[in-house]
């Protein structure tokens, strides 16, 4: 489910009234392939809610540069919110997650193997809410950008 960032909080405060387990992840997801997929399975195996933050359209270019991101945030948004794994979507526009974990005090953080956790732009956010880094290790050769050159030599 999409949901926007106003009723994120309340949402979050229910789901851990409940005495569930919050877990977030962030990116971009500009073109979904399995790397994403399994992160984001091994994500929710750590909890009983996942909660997936995806860049806004203006976040994705500061990070990605002027000819990214490839969909609008909106389609990118419904695509992680259809898969069986993840429970709610929420779209931000900062270049990084950090304010969204103080917001919302996720028991677990995971990010892909790319990162680590001195490295992390969101590291001083993980240590103020006490949330746990969770690495999921690369699937390696997928990423967003490698397929992007892949289909441009196709295309010439």
């Amino acid at each position: 489910m999409i949901i926007d960032r106003d009723n994120l909080k309340r949402k979050v405060d229910e789901i851990k009234e409940g005495r569930n387990t919050v877990v977030f992840t962030n990116g971009c997801f500009d073109i979904l392939h399995i790397g994403h997929v399994r992160l984001l399975k091994e994500a929710s195996r750590l909890g009983d809610i996942l909660i997936v933050g995806v860049n806004s359209d203006s976040s994705v270019r500061k990070l990605k540069g002027e000819n990214r991101p490839f969909f609008p945030a909106e389609e990118r948004a419904a695509i992680i919110s259809a898969l069986k794994a993840v429970d709610y979507v929420v779209v931000f526009s900062e270049k990084t997650a950090s304010r969204l974990i103080e917001e919302i005090e996720p028991d677990f953080y995971v990010k892909g193997g790319d990162y680590s956790l001195q490295e992390l732009p969101e590291r001083q956010a993980l240590e103020k809410t006490g949330a746990t880094f969770h690495l999921v290790e690369l699937q390696e050769g997928y990423s967003t950008t490698n397929i992007a050159k892949k289909i441009g030599r196709n295309n010439e």
